[in-house]
């Protein structure tokens, strides 16, 4: 799926703006995050470290923003009719994910956002230890560390093995 986003960017994007751009672009968004920012990286023939660098910066911009704000941000959608339904949901996955990470503490959060499957990383990383209540000077480092196993997984599988 991740490369199927890649691809979308490639095309809306491509000739437009640079490969770095869109690798950036692409790592800001949840779902695709540093993931799918390396596979674009990759097919846009951007040399490792640059995109390394690149995807993992784009990946961790929005996590203080999400730490800080987002149980505000539930709150207020939370009062609309339609929308509410939609954060009820996403908070319900958030505090089940965050069971897990009760479980094991902050080892927990670094799996959660290392281990690069749908549904994990940073963005889920971040929403999971704001509902949890985890403090930003705990959280941040480990969802950092996390982005960073997780890049080291992919730039294995987009720069390394398959590359």
């Amino acid at each position: 799926m991740t490369e199927h986003i890649a691809n979308f960017f490639i095309g809306l994007f491509g000739g437009k703006l640079s490969g770095e751009i869109i690798a950036f672009i692409v790592s800001l968004f949840p779902i695709s995050e540093l993931r799918g920012g390396m596979i674009v990286a990759k097919i846009m023939e951007l040399p490792f470290l640059k995109a390394f660098i690149i995807c993992f910066i784009g990946n961790m911009l929005p996590v203080p923003f999400i730490l800080l704000f987002i149980r505000k941000i539930f709150s207020l959608l939370k009062r609309r009719e339609k929308i509410g339904a939609i954060i009820e949901k996403i908070e319900k996955r958030g505090f089940e994910k965050g069971e897990k990470v009760k479980k094991y503490s902050l080892f927990g959060l670094f799996l959660l956002v290392a281990i690069p499957l749908p549904g994990t990383g940073a963005w889920t990383g971040a929403l999971v230890a704001a509902l949890l209540d985890i403090r930003m000077k705990h959280s941040l480092p480990v969802i950092a560390l996390g982005v960073l196993a997780a890049g080291g997984v992919m730039s294995a599988l987009t720069y390394g093995l398959f590359g």
